[in-house]
């Protein structure tokens, strides 16, 4: 059986500028080495009226239940200004120990480390250990998210192919190796409040009515207060306005219309459809015609403490010596989608370079994360 140099596949991954939703060879490079391990790999790619064409990956190995899987994305967000970046962002060059480049942290390392973790397992078991090893691997992560991994677990179940359980790939510690495992990640909540009035004199206001002064009462009353204290497994939920907007170049007319722009993070205290509803009732309560425009990107979850967070925590600890904290603070990923089928949980390399200049992983813990994924493995398996 092959196996797989998970820093050189880091950087052969990091070559392929592949910015959503564009993957430069990306997944073709990572077909190659999981078809060298064994693994029986088939291209996704899907595309919807009015959005961009993308290509994902399903690869499996073994045929039995059950079925582990790792999760992750190739695609990137963009490089930014290239004169800040010290290197070439996209030349996976090694400097003192990291490798450098878009997509080194978030998450081209991961997926490397869990290819070759799989690759080690298979070599040392064959197919013969009682279950399958999957990988599901999207271009839409760090895009709209719409012909990614949403898509390719209904095609899954359409296939009636289960996952049982999963771990995904996110960059989740905050400094070092072995701080964090996400058991869950907050909801996100976009909306877009217009709020309608009569246009009019200034020295008239009388005549006019002005929707700023209502748009500003109900933000007044949306901000004044904490939505919940949070509770064992979450912080409390935050609404933060993004933009207050009136495009009135005048000096001495009352518009006609005010819009604002917020974003909330919330817990499993809520969902989209409650707080939608609370908005509904605070934006009524001003009274005067408004527009509600809200778009839930993800409901907030939880996996509970069990047998994947334990298999995670021991393989950490018998790694790096350190016992992770099971958080759920964050932004949102893809395992927003894949705990609708299965227990989920997230651990990858440190993010503090994530999205940045000069984003880099390190060689070490390359090498630690590969030997944290085979424990996972061979403990899931009982081959520990």
């Amino acid at each position: 059986m092959e196996l797989v140099d998970p820093v050189e596949l880091t950087r052969s991954l990091i070559r392929c500028p592949s910015v959503t939703p564009i993957d430069a060879g990306c997944l073709d490079r990572l077909q190659v080495a999981l078809e060298r391990i064994g693994f029986q790999v088939l291209r996704l790619p899907f595309e919807e009226p009015g959005t961009d064409r993308v290509d994902n990956l399903y690869a499996r190995f073994g045929t039995r239940q059950p079925n582990f899987c790792f999760a992750g994305h190739t695609d990137v967000v963009p490089p930014g200004d290239l004169k800040a970046w010290s290197v070439d962002p996209f030349a996976a060059e090694i400097i003192d120990g990291y490798v450098y480049g878009r997509g080194a942290a978030d998450m081209k390392s991961a997926i490397a480390a869990f290819t070759a973790a799989a690759a080690r397992f298979a070599a040392r078991w064959g197919e013969e250990f009682g279950g399958s090893i999957s990988m599901l691997i999207t271009g839409d992560e760090e895009g709209p998210s719409v012909n990614g991994t949403a898509k390719v677990l209904s095609w899954l179940r359409a296939r009636r192919e289960p996952i049982d359980m999963c771990i995904v790939g996110e960059p989740t510690n905050p400094t070092s190796l072995g701080e964090m495992i996400k058991i869950g990640r907050r909801g996100s909540l976009n909306a877009v409040l217009t709020m309608h009035g009569l246009q009019g004199h200034v020295a008239y206001p009388h005549l006019a009515d002005n929707p700023i002064e209502r748009l500003v009462r109900i933000l007044s009353s949306l901000t004044g207060g904490k939505l919940d204290q949070g509770n064992e497994h979450f912080q409390p939920s935050n609404l933060a306005l993004t933009s207050i907007d009136v495009g009135n170049p005048a000096t001495n007319v009352i518009p006609a219309r005010a819009t604002a722009r917020f974003n909330i993070r919330f817990n499993n205290l809520h969902t989209g459809a409650s707080l939608t509803e609370w908005l509904h009732e605070r934006a009524s309560a001003e009274g005067g015609r408004y527009e509600l425009d809200v778009k839930v990107s993800g409901e907030s979850f939880l996996t509970p403490p069990g047998r994947l967070s334990e298999i995670a925590i021991d393989a950490i600890r018998k790694v790096t010596g350190k016992t992770p904290e099971l958080s759920t603070t964050g932004g949102t990923s893809d395992a927003r989608f894949i705990k609708d089928v299965c227990p989920v949980a997230e651990f990858g390399m440190v993010g503090q370079t994530m999205h940045k200049v000069d984003e880099r992983a390190s060689l070490q813990d390359i090498a630690a994360l590969t030997e944290i994924y085979l424990r996972m493995l061979e403990a899931y398996f009982g081959r520990a």
